[in-house]
């Protein structure tokens, strides 16, 4: 596994070396030494996973506070989606930028994203999944968003979302 970093601090885009022969490959896709020597240790706490049914379904762009802020390893394990964090640390050189990355089943990306940054994702397949490992337990109490569409942010989605889940269209507007 190899760290790449993006424009924004502590957000990296994860990447496997698979080794191949006839039987097809096998990859690294969670090494918690890499993750260390990078200043992101990760201590997977809870895996979860979304299916998406149907191309340009759209969930996000969610994050926790803390005491239940929370980072997470996220990886399309079947189809692709276009993976986007945006980043909400205040004291951020970053503060409100994003970074947008494609991840599939094909190139075994996967996207870090730190706390204090939202996360969310569009699908540019049909039947996408999509691994989440986390360092802390989901908090109903603690779980937050931000519109995927806020003029705040400014994302530029490869395409527009057609299944959405009310709360995720319904955010209003950033208030930094």
């Amino acid at each position: 596994m190899k760290l790449t970093p993006t424009p924004l601090p502590e957000v990296f885009v994860a990447e496997a070396a698979p080794q191949r022969d006839a039987r097809g490959y096998f990859a690294r896709v969670f090494d918690e030494t890499v993750l260390a020597a990078a200043g992101m240790p990760l201590a997977i706490r809870q895996s979860s996973v979304s299916f998406n049914a149907k191309r340009a379904t759209l969930r996000g762009m969610h994050y926790q506070v803390p005491p239940a802020a929370e980072t997470k390893l996220v990886r399309c394990t079947r189809g692709a989606v276009f993976d986007v964090a945006i980043d909400l640390r205040r004291n951020s050189p970053t503060f409100k930028r994003w970074f947008g990355v494609e991840l599939s089943a094909e190139n075994l990306r996967g996207l870090l994203v730190p706390r204090g940054c939202a996360h969310g994702f569009i699908t540019l397949a049909d039947a996408s999944e999509v691994l989440y490992e986390i360092d802390a337990p989901h908090s109903p109490e603690h779980a937050r968003g931000v519109r995927w569409n806020d003029p705040a942010f400014a994302v530029s989605w490869p395409l527009a979302p057609a299944v959405i889940a009310p709360r995720d269209a319904d955010y209003p507007d950033f208030q930094p």
